[in-house]
C-alpha cells in the first residue's frame, strides 16, 4: 500500500512525463502535418487518419480500458503501453506507406489509452489527501503543456533534422520514461479479485459505470468540456481581428492552464471539484455569449478558454473526491478518456457545421449549449448522489 502520508512529487512528475509522451502521440502528427502532406502527396482526406487514427480505440474501449487495467495491474500495463508506444513510433519514423502509416497510429491509439488511464489513477494513489487537486490539476495540463513544447520545441527540430528524426525523438524520449519507470514504481504486491473478464462482462460493466452518479460524473461533464474545449480552440481564432490572431491562439490554451493551476486548485481546495465544475461552465456560457455579441473580441475569445480553465483541472479532481477505490477510478478514468476521445471527435466537425451555416451565430449557439450542457448534466448527477446517499426511511 503507498504511503498516503507524503507526497512523492519525483514519481508525480515521471507519471506527469508519460502523460506528455501521451499527448505527444497526438501532437507529434499534428505539427508535423504540413510535413506528412508534402510526404504524402496524393493522400487527400485520408490524410486525416493519421493524426485522429489515434483515438478510434479511444472511442470504443475507453471504459473497457479502465476495467481491464485495474484488473491486471496499473505499473505492469503502464510502462508496456510506454513501451509499445515508443516501438510504434520507431516504426513510424521510418515514414512507411500511408496504409502502414495509419494502421500503426490505429494500434498506438491502445499505448495512449492504458497511459491516460493508469498514470492519473496512480499519480492519486502516490499523492497525500492535501496534494491531491495540486497532483491532479498539474496532471490536467499535460495536452496543453505537450503541444506547448512540440510546437517551441518540435517543430523547429524537424525542420531542421526532418519528420522522421521528431518522431524517432519521440520514440526515445518515451522508450527512456518507461525504463524510469520500472525502477520508480513499486511493485503492486496483489491485484483487485473479481469475475473473469469477458466481452459480456465488459459490455455489463458499461452500463453499470454509466448508470453510476459516482464513476460516470467527471466523464459526464467532460463530453461537454471536449466537444467545446478542442474545436473553439481550432476556430474561434478564425473569427477575430486578423492582427490579433496569433496573439489569441496562443494565450487561450495557457490562459485555461494558468486558471487551472492557480484558482481552480484554490477554490477545490475549499468548495470540493462538482462546484467548481460547474461555476466553471455557467461563467463560459455568459461569455460566449458576449464573444458572439462582440463582433469577434479576442480578449472575450481569451476569457472564455480561461473560464473552462475552472473545468479542465477540477474533472480530474472530481475522480478521486467521489470514487474512493483506485478500481473505482480507474472505471471513472477509463470513461473519461472514451468521453474525451468522443467529445475530441466530434467536437470540430460539429462547430464546423455550425459556422458553415449561420457563422459566428452558430458558434455562439454550439458554444453555449455545450457548456450549459456540461453545467447541466453535473447538477442532475449532484442530485442523484445525494438521493443515493439519503438515508431509506422506514
Amino acid at each position: 500500500m503507498p504511503d498516503t502520508t507524503r507526497t512523492r512529487f519525483g514519481l508525480v512528475l515521471l507519471l506527469y512525463a508519460a502523460g506528455l509522451c501521451a499527448a505527444a502521440q497526438y501532437g507529434k502528427a499534428s505539427v508535423l502535418f504540413p510535413a506528412l502532406r508534402a510526404l504524402y502527396p496524393d493522400a487527400g482526406a485520408t490524410l486525416g487518419f493519421v493524426v485522429s487514427g489515434i483515438g478510434l480505440l479511444g472511442i470504443v474501449f475507453g471504459l473497457a480500458a479502465g476495467l481491464v487495467t485495474a484488473r491486471l495491474g496499473f505499473r505492469r500495463l503502464l510502462i508496456g503501453a510506454l513501451l509499445f508506444g515508443a516501438a510504434m513510433s520507431a516504426f513510424q519514423s521510418t515514414l512507411p506507406a500511408l496504409p502502414l502509416m495509419i494502421a500503426s497510429r490505429v494500434a498506438e491509439g491502445l499505448s495512449h489509452l492504458v497511459i491516460v488511464v493508469a498514470a492519473p489513477t496512480l499519480i492519486a494513489q502516490i499523492s497525500a489527501p492535501r496534494h491531491a487537486v495540486f497532483t491532479l490539476t498539474l496532471w490536467s495540463t499535460f495536452f496543453g503543456v505537450s503541444f506547448a513544447l512540440l510546437a517551441w520545441l518540435g517543430q523547429p527540430f524537424a525542420e531542421r533534422h526532418g519528420a522522421g528524426a521528431l518522431i524517432l525523438l519521440h520514440a526515445a524520449v518515451t522508450a527512456a520514461v518507461a525504463v524510469a519507470l520500472v525502477f520508480a514504481l513499486p511493485r503492486q504486491r496483489s491485484l483487485p479479485a473479481g469475475p473473469r473478464l469477458s466481452l459480456r462482462a465488459i459490455l455489463r460493466q458499461h452500463g453499470t459505470i454509466y448508470r453510476s452518479p459516482f464513476v460516470a460524473a467527471p466523464a459526464a461533464g467532460w463530453l461537454f468540456y471536449t466537444l467545446g474545449y478542442v474545436s473553439l480552440v481550432t476556430i474561434l481564432p478564425d473569427y477575430v481581428d486578423p492582427a490579433a490572431r496569433s496573439l489569441v491562439t496562443g494565450a487561450m490554451p495557457f490562459a485555461g492552464m494558468v486558471v487551472s493551476m492557480t484558482l481552480g486548485v484554490a477554490l477545490v481546495t475549499r468548495l470540493g471539484a462538482i462546484p467548481v465544475i460547474v461555476a466553471g461552465f455557467a461563467l463560459a456560457v455568459p461569455l460566449a455569449l458576449a464573444f458572439g455579441l462582440s463582433g469577434g473580441s479576442a480578449w472575450l475569445a481569451i476569457a472564455l478558454i480561461a473560464s473552462l480553465g475552472l473545468v479542465q483541472g477540477s474533472s480530474f479532481a472530481a475522480v478521486p473526491e467521489l470514487n474512493p477505490t483506485p478500481e473505482a477510478r480507474a472505471e471513472a478514468n477509463g470513461a473519461l478518456a472514451q468521453s474525451g476521445n468522443l467529445g475530441n471527435s466530434l467536437g470540430t466537425p460539429v462547430l464546423l457545421a455550425a459556422t458553415g451555416a449561420l457563422g459566428v451565430a452558430g458558434l455562439t449557439l454550439f458554444a453555449m449549449l455545450c457548456f450549459a450542457g456540461g453545467a447541466a448534466v453535473h447538477l442532475r448527477l449532484a442530485a442523484l448522489r445525494r438521493r443515493a446517499a439519503r438515508p431509506v426511511s422506514r
